[in-house]
């Protein structure tokens, strides 16, 4: 059972080096390519000029065709953003949270950046940019409109021009009204409003003062031409993502609509979208009215990527009007933003634009508990160090039955080595007196494994955290750690750069990743070797591997487990001086460091 009780161990550090192996192979090299492909694009970026974009009218035009859902541009877009802005009369946005400009052709959303976000740590780099014109190459944009049905002539589309009622600027307090008037005397008129975070309400009022009852549809899309450069990771999702009805959260990845649209089935509530590891665009319909949703790809014209839904048709007597309501979600993915979101506007599910994974149970609380102690102590770092506390503290009980059952272990290690002289080569025989003994010393030899599978789920929650949340990204901790959720940025391989040259990206070893390496280097060694060479060769090397691969993850993952391997030591030290066994920490080290006899001839 001693050897079994092992091997249970050994099982367990091999899943780990497969998760590990997982990350180093796979992960990091995207991980890499889509931070080339940023740093293209920022640099790209910074060639162009920001010009204001300016506001004014021009004559209405055409909306969209009968029945249909509009599509996009039909030419290849190759404009400047500069060039594209100054195309269009447009009105300001400028709050806390966003700046950029509604263009008043076809009422769309597709210029926005991201105040409180830059592109790098750097506190000049430029801000994020969310939404960019259709005339771009980097399309993406957020429209609602209305698809024409029986008398109601010309509707508002693509292409229509709106005029400006009211409103100069759209603001936090100040929200612009909208109007449009087709050739049968039906007005349109929309309010837009916005608050201080990333919600924009759009309200359309529909007044039809002719003989006749006119019916129509409304629409909302979200269309972007570009996707990101380098897969989703699978840890995380990113591409289309909506909640629809009874038919719950639906998450499909952006090949997966190359050849065949997804069509919801016929939902009275949810919303839909496009999501990026940190930001997100989505549409909100009116929760009231039946709606179709598709994500799409089309590749006329401009191709593009397409998250879009349509209401059934409503009809407006004559004399009479029709009111309803639709939001827009555009920015940054902040937890308790979201939260206040789902609850405010009763969204269902609407938390789930964070991918908080399976363990969704336990990684969301784990964030919350985190983001209690960064509010609290103003570090994200120190939270984290804290967690583990926590963490270290909820799993006493079985961190506690574990050493103990180590610690026995070790006590009847004499016992054990007697029955084995004892029985020599009967397995069955030293296999049950083994069973005796274990029942006579109430020792159950499985104890120690439990702890260790229900704490892997924590891990992996709290790296899905660090990952995945906008608030880790670009968090300080002390010192050279400016960005918790990216790698250790030092390496030892430039003496943590105090030679003027950059290494290979394999090759960053940095001091958080040592300092993690040398403490489960001694956490091992607060146990005896193991007899089976190769199980003692997985001793000794298990602390080498996992410097290596824990190098490239990201800074707070790798502070929590050097912590936490901290703690383990501590712990288990007061527990086996507590069962009066013996600490193999410092025979253990004595014997790497003492010389071996040399073998007699």
């Amino acid at each position: 059972m001693m050897e079994k009780n092992r091997n249970y161990f050994v099982a367990i550090a091999l899943s780990v080096l497969i998760v590990l192996a997982w990350q180093f192979f796979y992960m990091n090299p995207r991980i890499e390519a889509q931070r080339k492909a940023e740093q293209a694009r920022q640099a790209q970026q910074q060639t162009e000029q920001t010009t204001q974009p300016q506001t004014g009218n021009q004559p209405a035009t055409t909306g969209a065709p009968a029945g249909a859902l509009p599509g996009s541009t039909q030419a290849a877009a190759s404009a400047s953003r500069d060039d594209a802005l100054a195309k269009s009369a447009r009105v300001l946005i400028d709050t806390p949270a966003l700046s950029g400009s509604i263009n008043l052709t076809g009422a769309r959303f597709d210029d926005l950046k991201l105040k409180r976000y830059r592109e790098t740590v750097d506190p000049t780099s430029p801000i994020i940019t969310l939404f960019s014109p259709a005339d771009t190459k980097v399309g993406y944009f957020t429209e609602l409109g209305f698809i024409q049905g029986d008398a109601s002539g010309t509707v508002p589309g693509p292409t229509t021009v709106w005029t400006v009622a009211s409103g100069d600027k759209l603001t936090e307090k100040t929200p612009v009204v909208l109007t449009y008037t087709n050739e049968k005397g039906v007005v349109f008129t929309r309010t837009i409003s916005v608050d201080v975070d990333y919600m924009f309400s759009i309200t359309d009022k529909i007044e039809n003062p002719g003989q006749a009852p006119i019916s129509m549809s409304s629409y909302g899309r979200v269309t972007r031409y570009n996707k990101p450069t380098t897969p989703s990771a699978y840890v995380l999702h990113e591409g289309f993502i909506g909640v629809f009805g009874e038919q719950g959260l639906i998450e499909t990845h952006y090949d997966k609509v190359d050849d065949a649209p997804f069509t919801s089935d016929k939902a009275t509530s949810g919303w839909l979208g496009i999501t990026d590891k940190y930001w997100a665009a989505a549409l909100i319909p009116p929760q009231t009215t039946p709606y179709d949703a598709r994500f799409s790809h089309f590749a006329d014209g401009q191709p593009r990527y397409q998250a879009d839904y349509r209401d059934d048709p409503i009809t407006i007597a004559p004399g009479q009007s029709a009111e309803f309501k639709n939001l827009v979600f555009a920015g940054a993915k902040e937890v308790p933003v979201i939260d206040r979101y789902e609850g405010e506007y009763q969204i269902p599910r609407f938390d789930r634009m964070i991918d908080w994974g399976w363990f969704y149970f336990i990684t969301k609380p784990m964030f919350k508990m985190m983001d209690f102690f960064y509010r609290y102590f103003g570090n994200f770092g120190i939270a984290i160090l804290i967690t583990t506390i926590v963490v270290k503290a909820l799993f006493f009980p079985l961190a506690s039955k574990q050493y103990a059952s180590m610690a026995n272990m070790k006590k009847v290690q004499p016992k054990m080595e007697e029955l084995k002289a004892k029985y020599g080569d009967d397995r069955m025989g030293l296999q049950q007196a083994m069973m005796q003994l274990y029942k006579d010393e109430k020792i159950n030899p499985l104890a120690g494994c439990w702890p260790i599978l229900l704490q892997i789920p924590v891990f992996f929650a709290l790296y899905k955290v660090i990952y995945i949340t906008i608030e880790m990204r670009h968090a300080p901790f002390f010192g050279w750690i400016r960005d918790l959720s990216a790698p250790d940025p030092t390496t030892i391989f430039n003496l943590f750069g105090l030679l003027p040259y950059d290494v290979p990206h394999f090759l960053h070893l940095g001091i958080w990743p040592l300092i993690m390496g040398v403490t489960m280097w001694v956490q091992m060694r607060m146990n005896p070797t193991p007899p089976d060479p190769t199980q003692a060769m997985l001793f000794n090397w298990m602390p080498v591997i996992f410097t290596f691969m824990l190098a490239s993850f990201p800074a707070g993952l790798v502070i929590y487990w050097a912590w936490n391997n901290t703690l383990s030591i501590l712990q288990q030290s007061i527990i086996m001086k507590r069962q009066g066994v013996k600490i193999e920490l410092f025979d253990n080290l004595k014997g790497v460091f003492r010389r071996k006899p040399e073998p007699t001839k």
